[in-house]
């Protein structure tokens, strides 16, 4: 059962929270007394997966009301709200505001520099082995999670000819960014909010760093931030508090979809002080703390959830 922290009456709004940092923090909020009401968008297949994580989340004692529909189009935030309105009854209010939604589009913006294979094949000529040879062991190794192998494995792939269009960054932008917005006006105008309600929302070391196919998914974090610092500012007399979290480089499903992302995590991994991946479960126990009243006074930030990963220069 639950540690009762917050308010029976309080709940929590999650964009995303079928697996990953969404579904973790669910965990963590419900655990603490937080009603929630989760929009996810999966297939019937997944399902099987997901409806014994959400009657968990139920046997914590929570209120939990899901939605298997798009959060992203134009009628969800009302047709979601609707029925939480109706759930919740006239003294329920939303304490927190989670943007986690993945939904992204990864291509390279041209075609990729051809990869060098001077290493393997300088090594090679000094052991006197053939270079495929070299390359074989290298992929096997890197693949059993072995680290400091990027330079010598096989590089990633990347579909040849399938470029970001404009189409797909403005998708992304507003999936990834700037819905939060949306969803964040319409809870604003029903009047759902509490008296010191905390919009949340997740961003990555790819909002600054160029990973190779991020583009688009790093404009949308650009601009997730920039919605999230207006919000911070211009609703602030509402009572809102609005942070986003930078989270580490964590192994969740949207990080397997980005092309190269072993190569990111063997990377992030080498890199880190304590030599391990964020967890989902790292992130939550944040966003839990800035769900608390002793964070009130956090507001407009990005708040960095990663071990110490961003601002470590090691390289081994």
């Amino acid at each position: 059962m639950s540690k009762q922290t917050f308010e029976p009456h309080q709940w929590a709004v999650i964009l995303g929270g079928s697996s990953g940092f969404g579904l973790a923090a669910a965990k963590k909020l419900a655990r603490h007394g937080m009603n929630l009401c989760i929009a996810h968008r999966d297939r019937r297949g997944a399902m099987r997966r997901i409806e014994p994580e959400f009657d968990a989340l139920r046997a914590e004692g929570v209120s939990v009301e899901t939605f298997n529909a798009d959060a992203l189009r134009d009628d969800a935030p009302a047709e979601i709200l609707d029925a939480l309105q109706e759930v919740m009854g006239g003294d329920g209010e939303v304490r927190v505001l989670l943007h986690s939604i993945a939904f992204g589009n990864l291509k390279l913006i041209g075609p990729d520099a051809p990869s060098s294979n001077e290493a393997s094949e300088r090594l090679a000529a000094e052991l006197g082995v053939e270079r495929d040879r070299i390359r074989e062991v290298a992929d096997r190794l890197f693949a059993e999670g072995v680290d400091g192998l990027q330079g010598l494995a096989s590089p990633p792939e990347y579909p040849e000819g399938m470029y970001l269009e404009a189409e797909d960054m403005a998708r992304t932008v507003y999936a990834m960014g700037t819905s939060l917005l949306s969803w964040t006006q319409e809870i604003v105008g029903r009047e759902m909010f509490g008296a010191d309600a905390r919009v949340l929302g997740l961003t990555s070391e790819g909002n600054a760093v160029a990973w190779k196919g991020y583009a688009a998914v790093s404009a949308a974090k650009a601009a997730l931030e920039a919605v999230s610092r207006a919000i911070a500012v211009e609703l602030a007399h509402l009572g809102l508090r609005s942070n986003i979290i930078q989270a580490g480089v964590t192994d969740t499903p949207a990080l397997r979809v980005i092309p190269g992302s072993a190569y990111l995590t063997a990377q992030a991994r080498t890199r880190n002080p304590f030599k391990r991946l964020t967890t989902p479960d790292d992130v939550a126990d944040v966003i839990y703390l800035l769900a608390l009243p002793e964070s009130a006074w956090i507001n407009g930030d990005v708040i960095r959830v990663d071990g110490g990963e961003s601002v470590s220069g090691a390289s081994r």
